[in-house]
């Protein structure tokens, strides 16, 4: 892999660094407190192409390859995660599915409108009462004439409430485990479903999380995504490369939370001196600096497998455990440096961690990844 990025690459990240800069970065504090990102940050981010990365320009994308994805949501990740987020779900695990998995009517009729931020995309597969146990979900989808109806409920599903589409995973056979699971495309104003926002989070705080809840929705077997009994094959697929995506805006959470320490220390002054100068401080720092860059490698070695099409399931397990676990330990060391001031909201360190913490917990857990990995390297399933 080369590590020198080309000057397209270079070109994007800047694109995105001064985006963020601009644009996320000065609302993030008052978007947490409000519980809500100003949805006009949607139209912004189409507008610079980055809800089309990696999707083909035929269906409305801007193309590119999966580093230069990688730079921008790092940069995001960054700014506010509960941006990143909106990007993540709606192009990494909604968009780039149906590149994927759908026909050509599937692609012609939503990708155009989610690149472009005219519509945005969220991923239905958890539920009330299963999360980690994604093969034992309960959501119904039943034949019914020329379509399906599906009833159950999904839960803290991104964007579910300003969603226009759901990638909803549903069980349409009697076949146990993730064999009789299929995937759809239900339109999020379809009759009978009901969204429902979260609210109180720890972090993500302004997100639009949901519950989901299916009461007879009717949808046309021309809604299917892929084959019928192949939706847990869809559901893995998409969050290989989500994980990514995760690894990426989690290095983004470190480098805020060393940009911010960084220039605390530089400024606060104590025991006669600027902070920085101390070496306890200077160790928090440097184990800050070694985390970030060890979680950016992680990362941007999975996007090289992919662009490369190389195997890369492991990797992105390897990275999303990483650089999530990384982005709690930098912001838990940044609140450190910071001290007392860095626990009330005036200071963005207190952001950062309620930010990370989550990481370690969607699209598959610490120890989700962890028996992944696992099973990879001794090639005996732990479940």
């Amino acid at each position: 892999m080369d590590l020198e990025l080309s000057a397209e690459q270079t070109a994007v990240r800047r694109l995105a660094r001064d985006f963020v800069d601009r644009e996320v970065a000065p609302h993030a504090a008052a978007w947490d407190r409000a519980e809500k990102v100003d949805r006009a940050v949607v139209k912004k981010l189409a507008g610079l192409g980055f809800l089309g990365l990696t999707v083909p320009e035929e269906y409305g994308g801007s193309g590119g390859d999966h580093l230069s994805y990688v730079l921008v949501t790092e940069e995001l990740g960054r700014g506010d995660s509960s941006v990143r987020g909106i990007v993540s779900v709606s192009l990494g695990l909604v968009a780039k599915t149906i590149a994927t998995w759908g026909d050509e009517d599937q692609k012609r009729h939503w990708l155009p409108r989610l690149t472009s931020g005219e519509a945005l995309g969220c991923f239905g597969l958890t539920e009330p009462g299963t999360g980690s146990d994604a093969a034992s979900l309960a959501t119904r989808a039943v034949r019914d004439g020329d379509g399906f109806v599906i009833d159950g409920a999904k839960m803290f599903i991104t964007n579910g409430t300003w969603a226009d589409v759901v990638l909803l995973f549903a069980r349409t056979g009697d076949a146990p485990g993730h064999h009789g699971i299929s995937a759809f495309l239900v339109p999020a104003d379809s009759p009978g479903l009901e969204r429902r926002e979260i609210h109180g989070k720890l972090g993500l705080r302004g997100q639009a999380t949901a519950e989901l809840v299916f009461d007879g929705v009717r949808v046309p077997a021309s809604a299917m995504l892929g084959p019928e009994g192949k939706g847990f094959s869809v559901a893995m697929s998409a969050l290989a490369k989500g994980r990514m995506s995760v690894a990426a805006g989690c290095v983004g959470i470190a480098r805020a939370a060393l940009e911010a320490a960084l220039g605390y220390a530089g400024q606060r002054e104590q025991f006669g001196g600027p902070l920085a100068r101390h070496q306890l401080v200077q160790e928090l720092l440097s184990d800050i600096a070694v985390d970030v860059d060890a979680a950016r490698l992680l990362t941007w070695r999975v996007a090289d497998l992919i662009d490369r099409g190389e195997p890369f399931a492991t990797a992105a397990s390897q990275a999303k455990l990483f650089a999530s676990e990384a982005a709690v330990r930098a912001a838990n060391n940044a609140l450190q440096v910071f001290g007392g001031y860095g626990y009330i909201d005036e200071y963005p360190v207190g952001k950062l961690l309620r930010d990370a913490r989550v990481m370690t917990l969607y699209e598959g857990t610490s120890q989700i990844q962890k028996l992944l990995i696992g099973r990879a390297l001794t090639g005996v399933s732990a479940f």
